[in-house]
């Protein structure tokens, strides 16, 4: 047997290519989409399913968890005219004008309220001069405010009728200049 040379070897015509397989792609690409589909339903479905059971009530709930309906509409008393006090900083001359505004689901208290609003409003401007222009310039400290507020009305309604059913203060005009 007779040695093959090199060049012999590069002269042999090679073998056809193979022929590429039809639709093998597609069935990869429709498996992928199925599963994928399949995936995000499933995960949808059990989201959905959790989100159901946190929302139905479990069993009993216990009376100090209910939530009870207000028995009468909230009523309003606006403070007129708003208030304007000096504000105390060192630097400079400061105003602060607001608009205060009590609620309460009694019409009683509401009667109450505007009986003593002399001795209500007097009290408040001692009380609303004597803030700091850095304590408001914070929603912590407006909301301080505002349980203050509400704490010396509630002082002077008991005072003044041995009962305080004041809910809440809003001031619904706040500003400092």
């Amino acid at each position: 047997m007779a040695a093959a040379k090199s060049e012999d070897v590069i002269d042999a015509p090679l073998p056809p290519p193979a022929a590429p397989r039809k639709g093998g792609g597609l069935v990869l690409v429709l498996a992928a989409v199925l599963l994928s589909t399949l995936g995000g339903g499933g995960a949808a479905w059990f989201v959905a399913q959790h989100a159901l059971a946190a929302a139905q009530p479990k069993g009993e709930v216990d009376a100090e968890e209910q939530v009870e309906l207000p028995s009468s509409p909230a009523q309003y008393f606006a403070l007129e005219p708003a208030f304007v006090v000096n504000l105390e900083d060192e630097r400079a001359q400061r105003f602060l004008q607001v608009q205060v505004e009590l609620m309460s689901r009694d019409g009683k208290t509401l009667e109450q309220i505007e009986r003593h609003a002399p001795r209500i409003r007097s009290q408040l401007l001692m009380l609303l001069g004597q803030q700091q222009v850095a304590d408001l310039s914070t929603r912590a400290g407006k909301e301080a405010l505002q349980a203050a507020v509400l704490a010396e009305v509630k002082a002077i309604l008991m005072a003044e009728t041995g009962e305080a059913q004041v809910e809440a203060v809003y001031f619904t005009s706040f500003v400092m200049q």
